[in-house]
């Protein structure tokens, strides 16, 4: 007497069978195939999602006392495939609701260890004395760690601008080659 779940089995094992028996050293492989699903108003694209900042070369003459500040950089994220549709957030710094009935709204908190002797800073690793400041399209200081202020994306695609720049802190200034890593985390609501 043959069940279904027996026939699914027996069907299963041939089938399992017939490919390993084709297989051929050199000739075939496997594909693993993953990915993610997620409902978001609007995505990063790749080539935002991992870049490098060159601040190029700094010059001690621009970081003479603790708070001189270096030449700004601008970087951007480019968000894209942005749908038309509702968003709100709340503003940290100002408790105020932002609001669009028709473009997504997004926020954007950067998070990076903090300078030891000013800690709205980035550390920098391979020199003292510099810490990297974080700042919005306006001018803003970016709280590392906190939600941005909320962005209105447009519909489609999107781009948006930070600044980065070297800032002396109190700690002795020495010289050589720097880096940073910063991550961020895009925020819907």
């Amino acid at each position: 007497m043959c069940t279904v779940t027996t026939l699914s089995c027996w069907l299963l094992a041939s089938s399992i069978h017939q490919a390993r028996a084709e297989a051929v050293d050199g000739m075939s492989g496997v594909l693993d195939v993953i990915g993610e699903l997620h409902n978001t108003p609007c995505a990063v694209d790749m080539p935002s999602a991992y870049q490098e900042v060159n601040l190029g070369t700094v010059s001690r003459s621009q970081l003479l006392r603790p708070g001189d500040q270096g030449t700004p950089v601008a970087f951007q994220l480019r968000f894209v495939d942005c749908q038309r549709a509702s968003g709100s957030i709340q503003s940290e710094r100002t408790g105020n609701l932002v609001w669009s009935a028709y473009q997504p709204v997004v926020s954007v908190a950067f998070v990076a260890p903090a300078d030891a002797d000013d800690s709205r800073l980035v550390k920098v690793r391979g020199v003292t004395g510099m810490g990297l400041l974080l700042t919005d399209a306006l001018g803003r200081n970016v709280a590392l760690g906190s939600r941005g202020e909320p962005l209105f994306m447009q519909h489609g695609n999107d781009t948006q601008t930070w600044h980065v720049q070297p800032v002396r802190t109190s700690a002795a200034l020495g010289n050589g080659a720097f880096r940073a890593a910063v991550d961020f985390r895009l925020v819907y609501e």
